[in-house]
C-alpha cells in the first residue's frame, strides 16, 4: 500500500461504530460468516485488533499482544471501541510511523503496510457483523473495494493453507463489493 491508509481506517472504524450501536445483549450470541466465533466472541476480537494495531503505531509487536479484548459487558462495546478508536488514532497520528518498520502478524513491513492490513479486517468484520445482527445499515461499497484491494494484494489464493481465510468462494464478475470481498476471504456471501 504506497498511500496513506489512515482515512481508510478512520472511515472503516466508523462504520464499525454504527454496527455496535446496533448490538443488543440478546444478540451477542449470534453466529457470523467468521465461523470460528459467536459475535461476542468477534467483537472481542474486532475490538482488540484495533488495540493491536494501535499498539504497533505506539512501536510495539503486533505477537506481543492478543487480538482479543477480553470479558466486557453486554452494553459496554460502544464505550470500549470508542476507547479503542481514540488510542489508535493518537498511535498513528505522526506521518513518519507510515514509513517506520513495523512488526504485523504477517511480518515486519512499513507501517501503511500493517496499517492497510487492519483496513482490510476492520472492513471485513463490519460485514461479518452486520451479518450476524442482519443490519439494515448500508457499508461503505467505496471501504469493501480498497479492502479487497489489500486482500487481492496480500493473499493470493495460492497461498491458503497458512492463512485464517478459507479458499477463495467464486463469486459472479458483477457480484457487489462485499460480497466479491468475503468470496475473496473465504467466506460465504
Amino acid at each position: 500500500m504506497t498511500q496513506d491508509p489512515r482515512p481508510l481506517y478512520l472511515l472503516a472504524l466508523g462504520q464499525l461504530e454504527k454496527l455496535l450501536a446496533e448490538v443488543t445483549p440478546e444478540a451477542l450470541g449470534n453466529a457470523t460468516p467468521c465461523t470460528e466465533y459467536d459475535l461476542r466472541e468477534l467483537l472481542s476480537h474486532t475490538v482488540g485488533g484495533v488495540h493491536r494495531i494501535a499498539y504497533i503505531g505506539e512501536g510495539g509487536r503486533a505477537q506481543d499482544v492478543a487480538a482479543a479484548c477480553g470479558e466486557i459487558e453486554d452494553d459496554e462495546w460502544p464505550a470500549v471501541f470508542e476507547r479503542a478508536v481514540a488510542r489508535v488514532t493518537a498511535a498513528w497520528a505522526e506521518d513518519a510511523k507510515l514509513d517506520r518498520p513495523s512488526v504485523a502478524p504477517w511480518g515486519e513491513v512499513p507501517g501503511r503496510g500493517a496499517l492497510g492490513g487492519y483496513v482490510m479486517e476492520a472492513v471485513t468484520h463490519s460485514w461479518d457483523i452486520a451479518r450476524a445482527l442482519d443490519s439494515t445499515l448500508p457499508l461503505d461499497d467505496g471501504l469493501a473495494l480498497a479492502a479487497l484491494a489489500v486482500a487481492e494484494a496480500v493473499l493470493p489464493a495460492d497461498i491458503r493453507g497458512f492463512v485464517p481465510f478459507g479458499e477463495v468462494r467464486p463469486v459472479p464478475a458483477d457480484a457487489a463489493p462485499y460480497a466479491r470481498l468475503a468470496g475473496w476471504l473465504g467466506r460465504e456471501a
